[in-house]
């Protein structure tokens, strides 16, 4: 049920054929996982958030730097040092009372993934090393979880949805892990600000897609060129 807040808050959303009332109360009973509080883990948590999921998690044990504020867009100043969940819930709660929000401050690895995992009805995989990745895929498969995954390799941004009712993963794509010294990073290559706030806002549409049933792109791997739009699409 929702109150008249709620209802006045997601009207507009309300009026579309494929949310609605049942769509809306859908959203609300969810539990969703983010992985990671950075570039995409930021408007990802801050649109899933506005949208009304009921349960919100986030995992991250990393803090707030200066060089994070032009991409991380949920961070201040003020938050400079102090740890990103803490300072997302924060904000997150001030920008929408009725969501649950979950704070898990650790660095997610192989022995406590299950944990942070297994209450979760859906797993989004927004760090930032493969290492971590692979760790997440082979944990939502082995729970059964969705994942909706994203990665950035310079302006091109990659978006797939992964274990959704059996379908494939990210081993079937990817087999093994790249070395980490082949795989550019933003540390040593940069990233522009508004790459993650694209992806990020992307992965939201497609978590939201996947709670209410309709995921329109399982199977397939997307790969978008953010300075000329362009798009490619690979079944697998």
């Amino acid at each position: 049920m929702f109150n008249i807040d709620e209802l006045n808050r997601y009207m507009k959303q309300l009026l579309l054929p494929e949310v609605g009332i049942a769509g809306q109360e859908q959203l609300k009973q969810a539990k969703v996982l983010v992985v990671g509080a950075g570039g995409l883990g930021c408007p990802i948590l801050q649109y899933l958030a506005a949208i009304g999921i009921g349960t919100l998690g986030m995992v991250d044990g990393d803090v707030v730097d200066v060089s994070n504020l032009h991409r991380q867009v949920l961070y201040m100043n003020a938050d400079i040092g102090r740890n990103k969940t803490v300072a997302a819930a924060e904000k997150l709660a001030a920008q929408n009372p009725h969501v649950i929000l979950q704070q898990h401050p650790v660095f997610l690895n192989e022995e406590n993934c299950a944990a942070l995992m297994k209450d979760y009805d859906l797993i989004i995989d927004g760090c930032d090393n493969f290492a971590t990745r692979y760790v997440v895929n082979d944990t939502a498969v082995a729970l059964n979880k969705p994942l909706v995954y994203g990665s950035i390799l310079g302006y091109e941004a990659q978006l797939a949805i992964f274990n959704y009712k059996g379908s494939k993963h990210l081993r079937h794509l990817f087999p093994e892990p790249p070395n980490p010294e082949d795989v550019p990073s933003c540390s040593v290559n940069g990233v522009l600000g508004t790459v993650p706030g694209i992806l990020g806002t992307l992965m939201a549409q497609a978590a939201v897609s996947v709670l209410l049933g309709n995921p329109q792109f399982v199977n397939t791997f997307i790969v978008l060129n953010t300075l000329t739009l362009d798009r490619v699409k690979l079944s697998f």
